[in-house]
């Protein structure tokens, strides 16, 4: 309430001195020289496809498995997402499919860090790459293979905002300049349109709540390993998602043949479960119509995934039943 009333006070509520702050830690907590924060993480995808130049008539590989917004954000720049498939192991883009895939027209690819794991980033392709951290805030390295990385600080995420929220962070400064006008329907001085965009930005209010929130981000990535390690630990019968040193957990997932009657059996123990995600994108029906290839694994993720009680939060009496019910699944 006292960073709200501060930014209330101050009269500046867009653009303004919170956002300044929040995008210089953030770029420091990455280790990359800029930062732009806007109004999503599809936003962050979207914007950073288009300062980098692509639009209608160019492609871009996304894989099968991933929220929605993969793939909606290379829509939004009139772009074709390239639906591809992805590792049975680790739910990441499966390079020998993605080389397959692309053509003449293929101008880029999005690695997702799916469920808080670092993916490994597609060099071999010889395309640029934008990464899809919406999921792994606190996971990743500085690098120089990808031209940038995009956040989502959507509520849930490991650094979440009371908003809609996100951001694009690189190495590139006339890329970080473009995205600055691009959140500000292309503005490169007051009134001075330059580029033709709408409005993405991000409130002064979330800024200053993400502000709040990252000096805490390392511990709560630790507390959501935790977590995960007992459920190793109780149930190896289980296939959990594969591991990682760097491995955040935004989400803890466990592939289940029989997935509803595992759901139901930890429901009538008072343990709550979700999906992520349901289906496939080339099975949703609005994005059908862009299957090329068949994505066996894709579709074998969102038939068995479930995600386990995984947060911050969690006490340790809390994690300690929720092991306990998963080891008396074997």
């Amino acid at each position: 309430m006292a960073a709200v009333d501060r930014v209330l006070s101050s009269g500046a509520v867009l653009l303004g001195p919170e956002i300044a702050a929040f995008e210089h830690e953030f770029a420091t907590f990455t280790g990359y020289d800029y930062c732009v924060g806007m109004s999503s993480g599809a936003t962050a995808l979207q914007l950073a496809l288009v300062a980098s130049g692509i639009g209608p008539g160019d492609e871009v590989l996304v894989p099968a498995h991933t929220a929605v917004p993969t793939a909606s954000a290379v829509l939004a720049t009139g772009a074709v997402p390239v639906l591809v498939d992805v590792e049975r192991q680790s739910g990441a883009i499966d390079l020998d499919a993605a080389r397959l895939a692309v053509t003449e027209r293929t101008k880029a690819v999005i690695p997702v860090h799916l469920y808080g794991r670092p993916a490994r980033l597609p060099v071999e392709l010889g395309l640029p790459i934008l990464e899809d951290a919406a999921q792994a805030h606190g996971a990743l390295h500085q690098n120089d293979q990808s031209f940038a990385t995009a956040y989502s600080f959507y509520p849930t995420k490991n650094l979440g905002g009371i908003g809609d929220g996100g951001a694009v962070v690189t190495n590139d400064g006339d890329l970080a300049d473009r995205l600055r006008r691009l959140r500000a329907h292309g503005m490169a001085a007051h009134y001075v349109h330059v580029d033709i965009s709408q409005n993405f930005r991000m409130s002064e209010i979330e800024a200053a709540w993400l502000r709040l929130l990252l000096p805490d981000l390392d511990a709560a990535n630790g507390r959501r390993r935790e977590a995960m390690a007992a459920y190793r630990h109780a149930a190896p019968h289980l296939q959990l998602h594969l591991t990682h040193p760097d491995h955040v957990y935004h989400l803890a997932v466990a592939r289940v043949p029989t997935r509803d009657e595992f759901r139901e059996v930890l429901a009538r123990q008072g343990v709550m479960t979700g999906i992520h995600y349901p289906l496939a994108v080339n099975q949703q029906p609005a994005y059908r119509h862009l299957q090329r290839a068949d994505c066996p694994e894709a579709e074998a993720w969102a038939a068995e995934c479930v995600s386990l009680p995984c947060f911050p939060e969690i006490t340790d009496e809390e994690i300690r039943h929720v092991a306990n019910v998963l080891a008396s699944t074997q």
